[in-house]
């Protein structure tokens, strides 16, 4: 085993939550187990309803002892006092801005960089993490491939945190952890099913457990 593997954590992305599922998924979610952060995206909301729903959910994240990002809104992130930023669009002058104006008050980072390349300058930049996939991509059961290669890439040559997609189906979480990527988010696989997400949760930890153990044989 590598001495210096480190267990996966989990990240939950709130895209396909509806306002009326949230706040019991949430807390379901929340409860099946261990949860890193969680990433609350908009997901079309127009300002006034998206300040609603951070409202709501920002502080049963925290309550859990898991980070709560918001998308994009720094306003809002203000408001609500969330833990982070994420920036979306891949434009690394937009991610070195935002870490300009709010780190280290505030965790920082980014997704939409599709090249290595555009990895690197992002990561030059020094945002605390970088995110391999697209908020709301999470059409397939499986990972998706390109997120799996440069998660795999990143996690070998820099030092910098990364968060890796997982698929539709929470047993794609295996596969992004084998990438040694230090987070692995999760959208449709805990969500699509509001009922199922405190078990989804349970599966996903059971399933970076059964990942380290396998390491260590």
């Amino acid at each position: 085993m590598n001495e210096d593997l480190i267990r996966p954590r989990l990240v939950l992305i709130t895209t396909p939550l509806s306002d009326a599922d949230a706040e019991t998924a949430m807390r379901a979610a929340l409860a099946g187990g261990d949860v890193a952060s969680v990433i609350i995206d908009p997901a079309g909301r127009d300002e006034a309803s998206f300040q609603r729903l951070a409202e709501l959910l920002v502080p049963m994240i925290q309550e859990a002892g898991a980070a709560a990002i918001i998308v994009d809104d720094t306003r809002c992130a203000g408001r609500v006092g969330a833990d982070g930023i994420h920036v979306t669009g891949g434009e690394v002058a937009a991610l070195a801005e935002a870490i300009d104006r709010f780190a280290p008050k505030l965790i920082v980072g980014g997704s939409g960089f599709e090249t290595r390349h555009e990895a690197l300058e992002a990561g030059e930049k020094l945002p605390d993490y970088l995110f391999f996939g697209r908020l709301g991509a999470d059409l397939a059961d499986e990972a998706h491939e390109k997120n799996l290669e440069m998660a795999e890439w990143w996690a070998e040559i820099v030092e910098l945190p990364c968060i890796v997609m997982a698929g539709r189906s929470i047993e794609s979480v295996a596969e992004a952890a084998a990438t040694r990527a230090e987070f692995v988010a999760v959208s449709a696989a805990v969500f699509a099913d509001p009922q199922g997400a405190g078990a989804a949760v349970a599966r996903a930890n059971a399933l970076f457990d059964a990942y380290m153990e396998s390491e260590a044989a």
